[in-house]
């Protein structure tokens, strides 16, 4: 039987939510211990453990105060599969300005290594969101949720069964996902002597604050979660972006939710390169040429072109799509060199040549604007 590598196994650590009954401050102490023994020895490992950690902010300047609370408003912050908490920080700053009292948390399975994904059930996540509603909501009079990719589905599901919510701010919302993701842990059945069997894809996972590895179980767990979203109306106001080229989940299925969010205050923001004219929705051309932009992209959507890691000139570059089977590909795509385009990772983009996936958003401080006369609008 071959065994795999440390972080192709569970750590022992972080399989379940484990923060019930704590103070939020207190969870984020002993989420970051966990992440720094799990981290513990590698470079960078001061970095890694705090993108990773879930953390919370207070409004900035003067803001409204609750009736009673701290707060009038907060915002709770939940990331999306193999991602980080990292990856919804520059949203947190915003609505920390906006005189927001932010929380964001970790989902159990994510931060430490993509082993722990192995045998998580998705209920462990919606755990750990319902937590962060309920710790927020002791401090604000109004309670937001905003999520990113199965973070969003997430958010609706708690929004769906917690009359404190007030409001959503959905970012890739992973609604839909490939059917085949059903039968993904039909490995099981044969993984334990083969464990291999039990990965769609084993990396370098040289990113620090997302897995590059992916098991099938943590596709399973997706399919799973947005089988039991609810398809009914939704009357609390709802802003919303999403592109149509996404490639990782079913952007279409933004479009049809959109559809029942009946408040007036909602709203979409699509990324497309074909112009949309639909109701309730904000058209924003996703090609930028004159930056090598072909389109937006899944993961690109919530990070700022200046982020330190993701951004124009940060530190990653996304060219997975280029293993295993071709390395030449990928060490091109990784030179950064001056032919390379970017955007999602399709047919009609890969036939340009080179391509990194979009990693940001170049349209980031537009959006924020647009989020900016949404919060104007609420009531």
């Amino acid at each position: 039987m071959e065994l795999l590598g440390l972080r192709h196994r569970p750590s022992g650590e972080n399989s379940h939510f484990t923060g019930a009954g704590l103070p939020f401050a207190d969870y984020v102490q002993r989420t970051r211990e966990m992440l720094w023994r799990i981290h513990g020895g590698k470079n960078e490992q001061e970095k890694i453990a705090a993108g990773n950690a879930p953390f919370e902010l207070f409004p900035s300047g003067d803001h409204p105060k609750g009736q009673g609370k701290p707060y009038q408003r907060g915002v709770l912050l939940v990331h999306g599969l193999v991602d980080s908490p990292y990856h919804v920080r520059h949203l947190a700053a915003f609505f920390q300005r906006n005189g927001f009292r932010v929380m964001a948390v970790l989902l159990p399975g994510h931060g430490t290594q993509p082993g722990d994904l192995l045998h998580m059930h998705w209920q462990e996540w919606a755990k750990a969101v319902a937590y962060g509603a309920d710790r927020l909501s002791e401090e604000v009079d109004e309670l937001y949720l905003g999520g990113f990719s199965a973070g969003a589905a997430l958010s609706v599901l708690q929004a769906s069964h917690d009359e404190r919510v007030r409001g959503l701010f959905l970012f890739s919302p992973a609604f839909e996902i490939t059917a085949r993701a059903r039968w993904a842990n039909l490995h099981k059945l044969y993984s334990w002597l083969l464990p291999k069997a039990a990965w769609v894809s084993r990396m370098q996972d040289r990113d620090l604050y997302k897995y590059e590895s992916f098991c099938k179980n943590a596709a399973a767990q997706m399919y799973a979660l947005t089988q039991v979203l609810p398809q009914r109306e939704v009357d609390i106001p709802v802003f919303a972006v999403a592109s149509a080229d996404d490639v990782t989940v079913n952007s279409a299925a933004t479009l049809r939710f959109m559809q029942r969010a009946t408040h007036p205050c909602s709203k979409l923001v699509w990324y497309a390169t074909e112009k949309a004219e639909l109701p309730k929705v904000e058209w924003v051309n996703s090609a930028v040429p004159e930056q090598r932009i072909l389109s937006s992209a899944h993961t690109a959507i919530v990070i700022p072109p200046d982020d330190e890691q993701y951004g124009a000139a940060g530190g990653y570059e996304n060219c997975l799509h280029y293993l295993p089977h071709d390395k030449a590909g990928y060490n091109a795509c990784r030179a950064r060199a001056a032919e390379v385009w970017h955007g999602e990772v399709h047919e009609k983009n890969l036939q340009r040549g080179l391509l990194r996936r979009l990693m940001y958003n170049p349209h980031y401080a537009e959006m924020e604007a647009s989020m900016g006369k949404f919060i104007e609008c609420l009531p």
